[in-house]
Order: C-alpha cells, then structure tokens, then sequence
C-alpha cells in the first residue's frame, strides 16, 4: 500500500513550518491518573524529534479515553505531556483546548523547535463526528498535516479525516512502519503462518477470520469468542458470554475454513467459575461437560498444550487478544503461556502482536523486546487484516 510517506516530507523545507501531528496517546492511567504504559509515546518519538530536528513548530493532537463530548478532569492530557517531555528531554507546553482564540495565540508564540499538546480532541463531540468546522478549526492552527495514529486509523474522525482533507497531508514513520508489516502478513506470510485471536467478543473480528481463512494454515480461537464457536458446534456454555445473533455467521466460517483446509483450532478444556471475582473458587473441565451455572474464564492445561504445540511449528505468529480475564492473576495462566509460547520462538518465527491487552500481558510478564512487532493499533490491525479500507489511510493514498 503506497502512501504519502515521510520520504517525500523529508525533500520539503520544514524549518519555521507550523505541522499538526495526529498521535496516539490514548494510554492507561490508574487511579493517581499516573500513565502505567508509555509505549504509544514512546512509538511516536521517531516522527516527534525527526520534525523537531527540522526546527519546526510541532503541534500534537490526540484523544484519551472515551469523554463522549464532555470535558472530564481525569482525561486531561497533563500526564501525557509531563511524560513526553521526559522522554524529549525538553518542555511539552499542554494547552488548555484544541481550538479557539486561545490555543491560536499560544501557537503563534511558538519558536522553532517548539513543540505543544493539544487538549484531549474527545472532548469535543464534534471530533467523533468528524465536524467540517471542527475540522477546519484544527487545520487552521497549521500549515501541514502528519497522521502518526494507526490505533486511530479505522475510525473517519476530524483529526484523522477531516484535517486530511483540507492540509497537505503525509504519514508518520510509525503509520508507515504498521502498513508495512501488516501487509507482508497478507501479501506474502512465511509459513506455516498461525494466528491467535481471543478477546471477549467474536462480533468485531468476523472479518479477520474470514479473510485470514485463506491464507492462515492454522487458527488459534480462544478467550470469549471461543465460547460463540464452542456454542455453534453444540457445546453447552454455561453462563459464558455469547454473541448468539453471530453463530450462523460461525457456522459459515467453520465450513469455509474445512473447504480451505484451514485448521481451526477451539479450547478443549476450560477454567470455569460461578462468579468472577479474584476469590472465585475454579475448577477445570472438559468443554463436553461444561455444568450450568458456570463462566469460563481461562484455557484449561489441555487446550493450552494443543496451542503451544501449534505455536511450535509456526513461521509466522500473530496474535490479538487474551485467552482468559487476564485482569485476574488467578486466570491469566493461559494468557501469560501463550506470551512465553510467543517469547520462545524469538528467531525462529516471525511473530506480531496487536491490541493493548496481549501486548500489556507480554510487558507484564516482561516479555515484549522478545516479539517481532508490536502493533500500536488493536482494532486498526483487524480491520487492516479483515481487509477493510481504513479511512485514515485511505485519506492519505497518492493520487
């Protein structure tokens, strides 16, 4: 996929221009509102000091958390600034809004070399809304536009459509990096290629499956959206959580991947408890005999041996998504053995993760520099690999 690349920005003269950076800084804080993962930031450090480098006036945008419209205390960007400037090594000005008389006097003392952080945009329902006036509000704060924000690459908003449309516009080294591996995955995998997919829901990576069914050999299925194909084959589930409008989806899927001669692979084993809670007393069985009255929480020893030994043959792994509630020490083993699986074939497979749960279980575990790459975009990843046109990108295509 070819796209206006950092390349071509490079040739212009950027000294003294005003460029306004969609990033995605969309990173967890816990209850002190401290950031407990950088590493969005630290992704974006590349396109930040290649810009600053060229004495430009750099003016980033990015959204937190899910605001919807409202301005909420605890989504502030404040922490976010504090911690690029550590990282920069120098003052990261946090503005007070993203637009307005303001923010436009602020940037208009900008020096070269400067950089300044937007307000969360999410605070404005007119960002989700992809807004013209929004948009052209943002656009008018600068003169070029880069889109470094591929976790934000799938949704047509103001700040990764809009503004697109109205600068010169050019991908950031890490929107560029993301296309590029993401599609060698579709284009040309080393096989066997084996794919892991859990999550809680099977509804937002139907598309992944189906599109992946041709060119995986194996397909790992686990997490919540095992229990919808587990359901589909006639397993009693229990009280696990089920996508029920999407089994005839599944059905369809499981036939497809037998005519493909795709594997795919489901939990023969669960962890199952009657309620969910850290203190919850657990048991193992066998998916044929799942009781009423009971959730799955975790693979059970049995299903995780099956992918492990799937894991060893692969070529190419990508994983999105946890296998358990990983949240839950008590039903993070799956979880954390598939990231060790992953962490073992350093040098021997090439091996991709997407979503910020698998990637937060492989730090957690202190695992992560063993991955091959790590995708800053969960959601965005799928629909990239479900073979969707992802309007962030689209915006960006030579014509």
């Amino acid at each position: 996929m070819k796209v206006k690349s950092l390349k071509n920005l490079k040739k212009e003269s950027l000294k003294g221009k005003k460029i306004i950076v969609r990033v995605d800084f969309n990173v967890p804080l816990d209850e002190k509102l401290e950031i407990t993962n950088d590493v969005r930031i630290k992704r974006a450090l590349p396109t930040i000091k290649f810009l600053l480098n060229c004495k430009a006036k750099v003016i980033l945008m990015s959204h937190l958390g899910r605001p919807k419209g409202q301005k909420v205390k605890k989504l502030t960007l404040d922490p976010v600034a504090k911690r690029l400037g550590q990282l920069l090594g120098k003052t990261v000005k946090k503005l007070s809004d993203c637009i307005g008389p303001e923010v436009e006097k602020e940037i208009l003392k900008m020096q070269n070399g400067d950089v300044v952080l937007l307000e969360n945009l999410r605070f404005y329902k007119e960002e989700e809304n992809n807004n013209p006036i929004f948009s052209r509000q943002l656009a008018n704060l600068a003169g070029i536009y880069v889109d470094d924000a591929f976790g934000t690459a799938h949704r047509a908003h103001a700040s990764t459509v809009g503004v697109a449309m109205i600068l010169p516009s050019y991908a950031g080294f890490l929107m560029e990096r993301e296309i590029e591996v993401l599609s060698k995955l579709l284009k040309n995998p080393k096989k066997p290629f084996v794919v892991i997919l859990g999550g809680a829901k099977v509804s937002g990576k139907i598309e992944v499956v189906q599109n992946l069914i041709s060119m995986a050999d194996s397909i790992l299925i686990s997490g919540g959206m095992s229990f919808t194909f587990l359901k589909a084959k006639g397993y009693n589930m229990g009280k696990s959580i089920l996508e029920e409008y999407d089994l005839n989806i599944v059905r369809k899927i499981l036939e497809k991947a037998e005519e493909k001669g795709t594997r795919i692979f489901l939990p023969r084993d669960l962890v199952v408890v009657k309620n969910v809670s850290p203190d919850a007393e657990s048991k193992t069985v066998k998916i044929e005999n799942i009781p009423e009255g009971v959730r799955g929480v975790d693979i059970g020893e049995e299903t995780i041996s099956l992918f492990e030994n799937e894991l060893k043959k692969a070529k190419t792994i990508f994983w999105n998504g946890p296998v358990g509630i990983f949240e839950i020490d008590k039903f993070a083993k799956g979880t954390n053995q598939i990231a060790h699986s992953l962490a073992d074939m350093e040098g021997k497979a090439v091996t991709i993760v997407g979503g910020g749960d698998s990637i937060t279980a492989l730090e957690k575990a202190g695992l992560a520099s063993s991955i091959s790459y790590l995708s800053t975009g969960g959601g965005a990843s799928l629909k990239f690999l479900g073979g969707s046109k992802l309007p962030g990108i689209e915006v960006l295509l030579e014509q």
